[in-house]
């Protein structure tokens, strides 16, 4: 049970990683489109590609040396996120540009409700 609730969470953050490019991409995406010109399909596929190694990498490192991190969960919610990534990048591909951007918005106003009423 617990390898598939981990696999599930690789899957979910996977989706909306390749769906919104979350994680940096909170700043990365809003930034290449309002400031640098890109669609909302380019800033997010900019801002994965840009995450993918140095963010991840170095700072597993700092957690695993300090002893933050738990290997056997970490493999198992990247398998997900191998194939949720993958998923969501596929879902979104026929999107409008528009939808995709208010889409973007909705799932940052629900991340921030959240954030700011639950305990």
């Amino acid at each position: 049970m617990q390898t598939a609730g981990l696999l599930a969470v690789g899957v979910l953050a996977g989706v909306f990683a390749g769906m919104f490019g979350i994680g940096g991409g909170l700043i990365i995406v809003p930034a290449l489109v309002f400031f640098y010109g890109l669609t909302q399909h380019a800033a997010v596929g900019t801002s994965l590609g840009a995450l993918l190694l140095p963010v991840g990498a170095l700072s597993a490192w700092v957690y695993w040396k300090n002893g933050n991190l738990n290997v056997g969960y970490s493999a198992l919610i990247a398998a997900g996120l191998l194939v949720g990534a993958f998923l969501g990048a596929k879902l979104v591909e026929p999107v409008s540009d528009l939808t995709l951007r208010r889409m973007f918005g909705a799932f940052l106003l629900v991340v921030s409700v959240k954030m700011l009423w639950v305990r």
